[in-house]
């Protein structure tokens, strides 16, 4: 698929999201569309294979956190399904649905071995379930592209049920002065080379201004709590480097 091209785009062509513009998810939708096929090699690669520890890390400090057994899971922005993957895996009796917004990585999950078959497209902030539908509802590095964060967040407590779990891994600022500075040089400048090495320096210039963009963890902790999740907390994982969020939706009568 061609990039949009009424959005920015890098010296190679390749599609630059702006969240400042009002086609900003169009923008990303249309990114996601031109890295669908090679996705997982590059994260892979970018993140000296780290990204295949973090999911089951994560799901570690759910187990953890959890209190009620997962019967049906929901996997938001499945990308290509790698977290899907690692549900089903890890709750073998449980349903697994993942929804992404776009429909190329939706096509591309389907084509990889072992993703769930209950895959659709839906958006974060509009989706298609009832609710209370679910247990968990899990995502991975994908709470940077959400359009309306606190919106989102709402809406993902709406089809928990209560007590339901919520999951939430994303990229952050490490604490440590060293790491961090250790972290952007590798984040702002290798991983743009390497994306440039892929012919799509557009999406991976705009991974570390997404993060810039992205609020600190202590305010992601904040708009869980405001979107009426109880029981918020931060995990970091590989020295903050990533960061699980784990929130649980309340009681019918917490309930806003």
């Amino acid at each position: 698929m061609a990039p949009d091209r009424d959005g920015p785009v890098a010296r190679d062509g390749s599609p630059y999201p702006d969240r400042a513009r009002p086609t900003f998810e169009r923008e990303v939708r249309a990114m996601f569309a031109s890295i669908a096929d090679r996705y997982d090699a590059f994260n892979h690669l970018a993140t000296f294979g780290l990204d295949l520890v973090w999911r089951p890390r994560a799901l570690w400090e759910l187990d953890r956190y959890r209190h009620l057994p997962v019967r049906r899971a929901l996997d938001v922005g499945c990308g290509t399904g790698g977290l899907a993957r690692r549900l089903a895996d890890r709750y073998p009796r449980a349903e697994v649905v993942a929804v992404d917004f776009s429909r190329a990585m939706v096509a591309a999950a389907g084509r990889r071995r072992r993703t769930p078959r209950a895959l659709g497209v839906a958006n974060a902030s509009r989706l298609p379930f009832a609710d209370g539908t679910f247990d968990l509802v899990a995502s991975a590095f994908v709470a940077r592209n959400f359009a309306d964060l606190r919106g989102t967040a709402r809406e993902l407590c709406r089809v928990l049920r209560p007590g339901g779990s919520l999951l939430t891994l994303e990229v952050s600022e490490p604490a440590s002065p060293t790491v961090r500075r250790l972290f952007h040089a590798h984040f702002d400048r290798v991983v743009p080379m390497i994306g440039r090495a892929f012919g799509r320096e557009g999406p991976y210039r705009y991974l570390p201004e997404s993060l810039r963009r992205f609020p600190s963890v202590r305010e992601v902790v904040t708009i869980l709590d405001a979107a009426g999740f109880v029981r918020a907390v931060a995990r970091p994982i590989s020295m903050g480097i990533v960061t699980a969020y784990l929130a649980e939706a309340p009681a019918r009568g917490q309930r806003g």
